[in-house]
């Protein structure tokens, strides 16, 4: 491979004349600048990113962690990292937690060994479930920011990026009683969740503010058969006429099991989900939706990221961004 030093041999001039050439710098002239970048064209140079970032103490390179490669919301949430960390010249490492706390640790430890300038995250089950931020702590006490979304710690002292979950629900709950529903169900397999949790406390509060309606909440754990678990409530509680679902599967086997009953969508019964444009196109009705805006939720993380990383703001400065859903009606509803 062409080294800087190569380069400056055979055209003639200093070291330093060619790196400032390859950088547009203004003290060049736009003749050497020419000359420099067709050679180095030639000669397929590429710098050396390795010594760059030992020079400047900077990698230019994010790591992103994800609980789950396979779920749609979050690959589309690494899509808009990706996009925004590449238009500000980063690049981005991403590690799979698996829902697991422990490869949330080692993903950590192993990228803050001086692989990347900072990191971007939604926090693993696990970790949610435990209550254990310790991780989080010792990551920016070493003077790598964090950035979480989605999935957050509220007691870790960093930027966020989530979307108004108890709103969202809150105002989906509300919009199924102007329609005129009286047996409002929320149903739920991401209970252990922050996400899920403040989505459920969206709905209760509807429930509460309207003396005539009751709680009707099913709550979905990893070992049980999510159709038949629906289905055994759906009998177990007739009359249901409404339902809130806090994921997408549930809202999509929701709108199954009550066809398969021989309720019709959305005259007998209305349901809504959290999920996205083509999550709600492989359903029939299509499925009324609580879209998240997944990619610009992963804008925004970069960007407050590069914010910190750029500034080093001192951390009396942290923010919480909130993505607003949108309430996309579809033929799921009235």
């Amino acid at each position: 491979m062409v080294t800087l030093k190569q380069l400056a041999k055979e055209l003639n001039v200093s070291i330093s004349t060619v790196s400032k050439a390859l950088n547009n710098s203004e003290e060049i002239g736009e003749d050497t600048v020419r000359r420099v970048k067709e050679l180095a064209e030639l000669y397929n140079y590429k710098p050396n990113k390795v010594a760059l970032s030992l020079k400047s103490n900077k990698t230019k390179t994010i790591g992103v962690i994800i609980p789950n490669i396979l779920n749609r919301f979050l690959a589309k949430v690494l899509f808009g990292i990706e996009r925004e960390a590449n238009k500000n010249g980063y690049n981005i490492i991403t590690c799979i937690s698996n829902e697991s706390l422990e490869k949330e640790k080692e993903s950590l430890q192993l990228l803050a060994n001086g692989s990347v300038d900072g990191f971007i995250l939604s926090v693993a089950a696990e970790t949610q479930i435990k209550n254990e931020i310790e991780h989080f702590k010792k990551t920016i006490s070493q003077g790598l920011p964090i950035v979480m979304f989605d999935r957050v710690a509220h007691d870790v002292l960093c930027d966020k990026v989530i979307v108004d979950d108890f709103d969202a629900t809150y105002d989906a709950t509300k919009s199924l009683i102007l329609e005129k529903r009286k047996k409002i169900a929320f149903i739920s397999n991401i209970n252990d969740l922050s996400v899920g949790k403040l989505r459920e406390r969206g709905y209760n509060k509807v429930i509460l503010e309207n003396s005539h309606l009751e709680p009707l909440v099913l709550k979905i754990t990893k070992k049980d058969d999510h159709q038949k678990k629906i289905k055994s409530f759906f009998k177990k509680n007739k009359g249901i006429d409404a339902v809130i679902a806090a994921d997408t599967s549930s809202g999509i086997i929701s709108i199954n099991t009550a066809i398969n009953l021989g309720l019709k969508v959305p005259k007998d019964i209305s349901i809504i989900g959290f999920a996205s444009k083509s999550d709600s196109n492989h359903t029939i009705p299509k499925l009324t939706t609580i879209r998240q805006h997944a990619k610009e939720i992963g804008e925004n993380a970069a960007q407050l990221l590069i914010s910190r990383m750029h500034f080093a703001t001192k951390n009396d400065d942290i923010k919480t961004k909130i993505i607003k859903t949108t309430l996309v009606k579809n033929k799921s509803t009235l």
